[in-house]
């Protein structure tokens, strides 16, 4: 190839570059908003990070943040998520199903990626699940039948179970459809379902003296982020009572739940940043089909187990992806 054909080529090829990806050679620093009902967890904060350091994004460098956290009060998302807004961050990455909604009613341009939205197209986030159409895309938490897998793993363990108190949070719209689930297969099953709800942290005391009343064979614990802030109260709760418990995802077994089964959330939160990287460099949320989640996983709790005077059936422990002795 001819000398001035080649720079030719390279002048045209440089022209097709997508304008953020030269921006982000210029030496840009993207501003990434973080947005939650909940509160920190560290150990998905370590993963988004180091996620977004594998593909290039080092906070420092090329990418800044700014996190807002809501702990568990409501009414703050609103002001939280206008607040990033206001300071014109180049994405904001919302958790659970709350916090998106929060952050798409307070701007219509800066693209969102979902970190594990219960109910994307239900609950008015996206207008498709392969075209979401507007500034939301990402991760998706919905996955048929966990109610009825859940129950389904009690009943192994407990072949007696016949009562069943169900723990959810009532402002969250993927907690409704989670307890609507247990409800359904319940009825299949022949388990009774008894609804415990809460929508606060000052909640919790209620809901507990709710399951004294009327004590169940066992606890179920619907993932969100408010009972995922408060899994040790529940756990310790379930403990003292001496009432089997099976929860959402393995944070709750790794404090003393005595099972859990879900959505891999370390899984959710490294695919998220997948999302941030590609609007980084030039993607539109537009185009980005949302993902549902591929790895689940169940960790049975052994400690809680014996404390409980429980033999796990062999079957399931040889089902676990963990066990904690």
């Amino acid at each position: 190839m001819k000398r001035r054909d080649f720079i030719t080529l390279l002048g045209g090829a440089a022209a097709a570059w997508p304008l953020a990806a030269r921006s982000q050679q210029a030496g840009k620093t993207y501003t990434i908003g973080r947005l939650t009902a909940g509160s920190p967890l560290p150990a998905l904060i370590e993963v988004f990070d180091n996620a977004l350091r594998g593909m290039g994004w080092v906070e420092g460098k090329n990418i800044a943040f700014e996190r807002r956290y809501a702990e568990d009060r409501l009414e703050r998302l609103p002001e939280l998520a206008a607040d990033l807004v206001r300071l014109k961050v180049d994405v904001i990455v919302a958790g659970g199903t709350l916090a998106p909604l929060a952050a798409k009613r307070a701007t219509s341009t800066i693209p969102i990626v979902m970190s594990g939205a219960g109910d994307p197209l239900g609950s008015g986030l996206v207008a498709s699940l392969a075209r979401p159409g507007g500034n939301v895309a990402g991760m998706s938490l919905m996955a048929p039948d966990l109610g009825g897998k859940r129950l389904e793993l009690l009943k192994e363990v407990l072949p007696r179970l016949t009562r069943v108190a169900v723990l959810w949070n009532a402002a969250n719209p993927y907690s409704a459809i989670l307890f609507r689930e247990t409800q359904v297969a319940g009825r299949m099953l022949g388990i009774e379902v008894q609804s415990v709800e809460v929508r606060g942290p000052d909640d919790f005391d209620g809901a507990f003296e709710a399951v004294r009343r009327q004590p169940p064979d066992a606890l179920v614990t619907a993932e969100d982020p408010l009972t995922l802030d408060h899994r040790k109260l529940i756990a310790d709760f379930a403990a003292g009572r001496r009432l089997p418990s099976l929860h959402g995802t393995k944070e709750y077994a790794a404090v003393g739940g005595l099972i859990s089964y879900g959505t891999n959330l370390a899984d959710v939160t490294r695919r998220a940043a997948g999302y941030v990287d590609k609007i980084l460099k030039g993607a539109k949320p537009a185009d980005l089909p949302v993902q549902q989640p591929t790895k689940f996983e169940l960790v049975i709790n052994l400690k809680t187990a014996k404390a409980l005077g429980l033999t796990m059936p062999d079957k399931l422990l040889a089902l676990a992806d963990e066990v904690i002795e």
